[in-house]
């Protein structure tokens, strides 16, 4: 089967699909990006650097499943656009996911586009490798950039999606790291400390920056689940070879 043929899974019929491929499952979200960036922002990251890896993995049979766009974003729910699962929800809808893939998939790996998923993406996958099963996740993120729709979320979006980015709408948001601001951001959410929704600076952001941004996630990525570490709650673990990207930010851990 070639490459073409196996893409993306959605476009497939049951006969065409693979015996026991590889299934990368973009994990994003529906929320609020500041004024600049667009609602599906994560879901938008996570899918194009599933999609990179899929390419690259040329030798494995590997399907790109479709995109999870809603999981949990309480912490953005006071801004309008916003739609959130839940942790519970989401925990639900991985679990299911994966032991219905299970019956006739290989090995499972969730890209996770947004930190708000993280406790529930451990959780869900921890429980999941105790069953037996082969799933893995890994994040898309950048040691050091910023924490929410700041300079390296829209360099990364003119790169991928230019045409729903509005720069001349871009303000700074709250400039402390999400280490000082987690305890507010979990009792309150992100408006109450950014009312722009933004957790960082966008300014200087540009498609050019955006464009190694992503191809470092791309390449991390590919690294990641060709080596297959994973801990005991299925994050791929970097065994040499390069920086690996961080677990995305825990972000509110909000409803």
């Amino acid at each position: 089967m070639s490459r073409d043929d196996a893409g993306e899974l959605a476009r497939l019929t049951w006969p065409r699909v693979p015996c026991g491929p590889l299934v990368l499952v973009p994990v994003g979200s529906t929320e609020q990006h500041g004024r600049h960036l667009p609602l599906h922002t994560d879901s938008v990251i996570a899918e194009s650097v599933a999609c990179g890896v899929l390419h690259q993995l040329t030798d494995v049979s590997a399907l790109l499943a479709p995109t999870m766009a809603y999981s949990a974003s309480g912490e953005h729910a006071d801004f309008p656009g916003t739609v959130s699962l839940g942790h519970e929800a989401l925990h639900a809808v991985l679990v299911e996911t994966v032991r219905s893939l299970s019956l006739w998939a290989g090995r499972i790996v969730f890209v996770n586009g947004h930190g708000g998923n993280v406790a529930t993406l451990n959780a869900a996958l921890g429980r999941l490798r105790q069953e037996g099963h082969d799933v893995a996740w890994l994040g898309c993120e950048i040691p050091g950039g910023d924490a929410h729709a700041g300079r390296t979320e829209t360099s990364v979006m003119l790169h991928l999606a230019p045409d729903d980015v509005r720069p001349a709408e871009a303000v700074p948001g709250d400039l402390r790291p999400l280490a000082a601001l987690l305890p507010e951001l979990k009792a309150r959410g992100v408006r109450a400390v950014s009312p722009t929704g933004v957790l960082g600076d966008p300014a200087g952001a540009t498609a050019e920056e955006g464009r190694a941004l992503f191809e470092a996630w791309v390449s991390a990525a590919v690294r990641l689940v060709t080596a297959g570490r994973a801990d005991s709650c299925g994050h791929l673990v970097d065994t040499g070879g390069g920086p690996a990207p961080a677990a995305p930010r825990q972000e509110a851990g909000r409803r």
